[in-house]
């Protein structure tokens, strides 16, 4: 089923706002100030919608990244950040929050035209996403403490034991392409809750919302050095940034891939690592949903942002007496997600991030063609200007093929039929990744009981890719190590010390 309706893939026009972020001169934000590089080399902004290059960014050298990391050591060493009252820093954060919502329009616009998704929905998820994890993170900066525990092995009287909750010091933060803004933000606000400071490097690809929000960041009135924002390539920049003897956490989001090369690189001096990385999440659908309802929710769990989400639900399971069903019901969704410009106001799916993921993805229906599976709908790349490829449909397929094992990210799922429900899970769960899953059903107790057995860090019944800064977000697997979001994402951030006074 390819696609009927004539869509015209024009870009629109940008906004004066945009075209002054995308004027501005190839800089770096480090101490509070934007510097020109030490080098010369910069970095092409693609618009995917187009493929025409915008604007440029600087490509960090290593006397750039050694320069923004003895800026946050600086910063945290002095206490001019986690020295300030807990009031203080809660406050600064509101008020970066208000300065984005403030910005919206701005930040939504920007965000569209370098992933590619569209504006209307980086203005719904995207930009509100950010703020709310710096007010969600805001309140924990008071809240920060340890706690008093008598002995186990000593008289009562003897000992006074306390622990105490400290920042961990200076951190590399390196975020994808796929959500730039809201990753970034996700990554500064438990910095800042903590006392911590940051040297954060966005996507190669995608860096345009990360420098436009380091204007906010110094006009909040962060102290120079705290958060430092910097561009360049993963390979350089990247590197750099975590082999730093003087950084000492790395937070990533990326592919498992990178994820394993920089825990092998923080090993050599112990650095504090999270990682948030791959998935290929299964969405299993039982028998007794309500088909008009679960269709379009799988359709969303797929084809939300390109597809090009770590929680995309790419391995479709759904019980044979329902599979037709559900499958033909995705297929009647294609015209909704039919990929658009990023700015056009009827755009619910954009074009993919850059060329070489969008030769990636191709690559991987034309694999999954060639080893058998039968395409429904999809299966194209509808246009020749702009890197699109159409909302995508394969069934016919078996847990040996590369589509079914690995990871595309982009709008591609794999529809599989079961019949029993052990089989199923054992299926679900034959991955090297467990970072999220669905489940949709009516009967709680059954998804209650399919829950208990995912291999997954999340598990959502009857929706999908809910996310919320209250709640912890990890993997399984090789999905990650450690978590992001709610309590469990702040201690990432603090040391726990330990502290016994003789009486």
């Amino acid at each position: 089923m390819n696609e009927v309706t004539k869509i015209d893939r024009t870009q629109r026009e940008y906004s004066d706002a945009v075209k002054k972020a995308l004027g501005r001169a190839p800089q770096l934000f480090i101490n509070g100030e934007w510097v020109d590089s030490s080098g010369d080399e910069t970095i092409d902004v693609e618009d995917p919608s187009s493929g025409k290059v915008i604007s440029k960014f600087v490509e960090a050298t290593d006397k750039d990244i050694d320069r923004a990391v003895a800026a946050a050591k600086a910063a945290f060493d002095d206490g001019r950040w986690r020295n300030l009252p807990p009031v203080a820093r809660e406050k600064i954060m509101h008020r970066l929050a208000d300065l984005i919502e403030e910005n919206a329009d701005e930040f939504a616009e920007l965000e569209a035209i370098d992933v590619g998704k569209p504006k209307g929905m980086a203005a719904m998820i995207d930009v509100p996403g950010a703020a709310a994890h710096f007010r969600y993170m805001a309140g924990w900066a008071g809240k920060i403490g340890g706690e008093t525990q008598a002995p186990y092995s000593m008289p009562g009287g003897m000992m006074f034991a306390y622990t105490l909750k400290e920042p961990v010091g200076v951190c590399a933060q390196i975020v994808p392409w796929n959500f730039p803004l809201l990753m970034a933000c996700l990554k500064i606000a438990p910095v800042l809750a903590s006392g911590c400071t940051t040297v954060l490097k966005p996507a190669e690809q995608t860096s345009l919302t990360a420098l436009r929000l380091a204007d906010l960041v110094a006009e909040a009135g962060i102290p120079a050095g705290v958060v430092n924002i910097v561009t360049g390539y993963g390979h350089t920049a990247g590197d750099r940034m975590v082999k730093h003897p003087d950084v000492d956490k790395v937070a990533f989001t990326g592919s498992t891939e990178i994820g394993k090369l920089i825990n092998r690189n923080a090993t050599d001096t112990l650095k504090h690592v999270t990682l948030e990385l791959g998935g290929k999440s299964p969405v299993v659908v039982m028998p007794d949903v309500d088909v008009s309802e679960t269709a379009p929710g799988v359709s969303q769990a797929i084809f939300f942002n390109s597809g090009q989400v770590c929680v995309a639900g790419s391995r479709l399971y759904a019980h044979k007496s329902v599979f037709d069903e559900v499958v033909e019901g995705m297929a009647q969704t294609k015209d909704f997600w039919a990929p658009r410009p990023s700015l056009d106001p009827e755009a619910h799916m954009g074009p993919l991030v850059s060329k070489e993921q969008h030769d990636r993805v191709m690559g991987y229906i034309e694999a999954g063609k060639r080893d058998g599976a039968s395409v429904l709908m999809g299966g194209d790349a509808p246009s020749d200007a702009g890197y699109y490829v159409n909302p995508t449909i394969l069934t016919d397929v078996n847990p040996q093929m590369s589509v079914v094992r690995e990871e595309i990210f982009g709008p591609v799922v794999v529809a599989q039929r079961f019949e029993d429900l052990n089989d199923v899970v054992r299926d679900a769960n034959d991955t090297q990744y467990g970072l999220a899953a669905g489940v949709w059903t009516k009967d709680a107790s059954a998804a209650h009981r399919i829950a208990s057995q995912l291999q997954a860090g999340t598990v959502w019944v009857n929706c999908h890719a809910m996310i919320d800064p209250a709640l912890p977000f990890g993997g399984y697997k090789e999905s990650g190590v450690g978590h992001e979001q709610g309590r469990l994402g702040l201690e990432a951030y603090l040391e726990t010390k330990t502290v016994m006074m003789k009486l």
